[in-house]
């Protein structure tokens, strides 16, 4: 049995929470949640679930701290505030708690992460014995677990591409997700966050990269590219209300290049409802979305992954599987050698273990 705390409870940190509590081999010893209208709520309530825990919420980080748990599971947003996150989750890993988690996405590929976001936490894991594991479906599954199946099919490969094609229209992030793709600006304002130069290669290169080292082959360099698409007229969805003139489509990619050529793609292309971008590249079968392989070699391989969820929507889904790729290693991760961990440390059967149980 492994004592765990969960470390948020938003889109996707509600999913994790309500995992831990799920299982059987698992323990919840402590949410935190960051906004006052959840502190000293019960996590049964704030996942959705309605008998009590009596676990309540708290901002205490260093009550959190203090309980020693085996693990914490840290879904909070991390991108925009980098360096608090890397202070909060040092701390539990001093402590010897292990961490896995969905934030701070260049540590998915913790070997090609920058030294100022992998140095400080190497340091606290060696203090503490303890690990951290960051993954979740794209940054992650996509570009590192289902990239090596479609690859492990072929005899010789020409390209690889890795995309998500989805619709965020009922994804309620408007805050973050939203504002740093650009939804509902005008072409003549400033490029959103996600368009800066170099951020796409920062959140993705990454993967690129790690792609190369296993295919044993050179980079010319990783570039970025993006595109927006502007609507015509009002689009009103759960994530904003785009006036007519406003994005409500965008395709970006993080291309490894050869010879002048992209060799490795990790491409993304999200609109707001069906109506966004009808030129683009849709989902196949009429689905809401797609995370999707294509191996072109000998032979050519595709595979389309798509998740969906009897009482969920697509998005949720997604959430739920990226709280999936955290949760389900927590027990591995725990037994590990310190440090930062790759997906691919991961015997694959180990992230099966305690996923059937009888109620």
């Amino acid at each position: 049995m492994r004592r765990v705390i969960q470390f948020s409870t938003g889109n996707v940190g509600r999913h994790s929470l309500r995992a831990i509590i799920g299982r059987p081999d698992l323990e919840l010893v402590g949410v935190h949640a960051s906004g006052p209208a959840k502190v000293g709520k019960d996590a049964a309530e704030l996942c959705g679930l309605t008998e009590p825990t009596g676990i309540t919420a708290t901002d205490d980080v260093d009550a959190l701290v203090a309980l020693g748990a085996d693990c914490v599971v840290y879904t909070a947003l991390g991108e925009t505030r980098p360096m608090e996150v890397i202070d909060q989750i040092a701390r539990f890993l001093a402590a010897g708690t292990n961490v896995v988690g969905t934030s701070l996405v260049w540590l998915a590929n913790p070997r090609h992460a920058d030294e100022w976001l992998r140095d400080p936490l190497q340091r606290a894991c060696e203090a503490g014995n303890s690990s951290l594991y960051v993954n979740g479906i794209d940054p992650g599954f996509s570009g590192d677990t289902l990239v090596y199946s479609a690859c492990s099919l072929t005899t010789r490969i020409s390209s690889i591409t890795v995309q998500e094609i989805f619709d965020y229209a009922n994804y309620d992030d408007y805050e973050f997700t939203g504002k740093s793709m650009g939804f509902g600006m005008k072409p003549d304002g400033d490029p959103p966050m996600l368009f800066l130069p170099g951020v796409v290669v920062s959140m993705f290169g990454g993967a690129v990269r790690n792609l190369a080292d296993h295919l044993g082959i050179t980079l010319d360099e990783v570039r970025q590219r993006d595109e927006r698409w502007y609507t015509p007229e009002p689009i009103d969805c759960i994530m904003t209300r785009v006036e007519p003139g406003g994005m409500a489509a965008v395709r970006f990619a993080a291309e490894g290049v050869v010879d002048g050529q992209p060799v490795i793609t990790l491409e993304h292309i999200t609109r707001l409802t069906n109506a966004a971008a009808p030129e683009w590249p849709y989902p196949p079968d009429g689905e809401p979305g797609v995370h999707r392989v294509v191996a072109e070699g000998e032979p050519r391989i595709e595979i389309n992954t798509h998740i969906s969820h009897p009482v969920f929507d697509t998005t949720d889904a997604g959430c739920i599987s990226t709280a999936a790729r955290a949760v389900n290693v927590i027990d591995w991760v725990c037994r590990a050698p310190a440090g930062l961990i790759a997906v691919d440390e991961i015997p694959p059967a180990e992230a099966l273990r305690g996923l059937m149980w009888k109620e």
